[in-house]
């Protein structure tokens, strides 16, 4: 009986895939791996397809689809996981290595409590073996993502806690769940795909938590090519007008606006200093010019106290950014 899914979204990473897929060969012994491949002309698929015999004796299953034309990681992921009949899905990047164990740490993690939606990894830095990527993701209310830990020691997020939601890069969540709430939302295409799911599982009074015994090294960037560049922010914005209206019904969006408004225009003078605040400002403008294209989450009054919940969390995490 396969227990988990890897997914695995490549674009032209072709140079971190051995890496990658054979740090999944000393994993949990009951898992498959499924690859979409997003139009890459790299030379990926045919590196796929040279070794294909010998990935399908190493894992349980290995499933390669081939794309034609990059469909973005919502889409790709979605792919994944429509082929899984597992009770996990693993979403993993193709720039990143797991630590032996990590999957079966993930498991533990996630089998102590059916409430639990996402587990996230520790994602260290590749290069920089010192210092963490992402101990957990946490949304505030400025809509603002914050990855916690980034640039620190790892040593000092060895202790498991619940977070806001965890990084795709390397993040586990139990399959009947997505079921439940539904999958990633495509209209995203890339980025803060990862936020808004795990808010509609908090939405639905699931939980996500941090496991720091799965360790993953991440190349950071090694797919996108840099921190800052104008697809990642112009998108980045657009998906910031996205989660909030997307997630939070108008009573809330009324309270919050003024923290939004804040929090986009302390953005827009960080870019305008970087001087790619028109990157960001066309994101902002697609974002508001695309709504329609958003199907907001519907208000149910059995999830009030959700609500509730997810408003302080915001509160909390805008504070810890401020204060810590």
């Amino acid at each position: 009986m396969i227990k988990l899914t890897v997914i695995i979204p490549n674009y032209n990473g072709v140079d971190f895939l051995q890496g990658c897929l054979d740090s999944l060969l000393h994993q949990h012994p009951y898992l498959e791996v499924v690859l979409v491949d997003n139009g890459s002309h790299d030379g990926s698929v045919e590196y796929i397809k040279k070794n294909y015999n010998q990935l399908k004796m190493s894992y349980q299953n290995f499933i390669l689809i081939e794309n034609q034309e990059n469909l973005g990681f919502s889409q790709s992921v979605n792919q994944g996981i429509n082929q899984s009949s597992a009770d996990y899905v693993f979403l993993l990047n193709n720039d990143a290595e797991l630590e032996q164990g990590c999957i079966s740490h993930l498991l533990e993690c996630a089998e102590k409590d059916e409430d639990i939606f996402a587990v996230a990894t520790k994602m260290v830095q590749y290069q920089d073996r010192d210092k963490l990527d992402d101990a957990g993701d946490e949304y505030t209310i400025l809509g603002w993502t914050k990855k916690a830990g980034e640039g620190k020691s790892p040593d000092l997020y060895n202790s498991p806690r619940e977070i806001f939601s965890a990084c795709a890069g390397a993040a586990l969540y139990r399959k009947s769940i997505l079921e439940e709430i539904g999958y990633l939302d495509e209209n995203f295409f890339a980025y803060m795909e990862d936020v808004d799911i795990s808010y509609r599982a908090r939405i639905h009074g699931y939980k996500n938590i941090y496991c720091p015994e799965a360790v993953v090294y991440h190349h950071t960037s090694g797919t996108s090519g840099s921190r800052y560049n104008e697809f990642k922010i112009r998108l980045a914005a657009r998906n910031n007008i996205y989660v909030p209206y997307k997630n939070m019904p108008w009573p809330q969006l009324a309270v919050n606006f003024i923290f939004l408004v804040l929090g986009f225009s302390i953005k827009y003078l960080f870019f305008k200093w970087k001087g790619q605040d028109k990157y960001y400002l066309d994101g902002l403008k697609e974002g508001f010019n695309s709504l329609t294209n958003i199907d907001r989450v519907k208000y149910k009054n059995e999830n009030l106290v959700n609500y509730f919940k997810v408003e302080w969390f915001l509160i909390k995490n805008t504070l810890k950014l401020m204060f810590i």
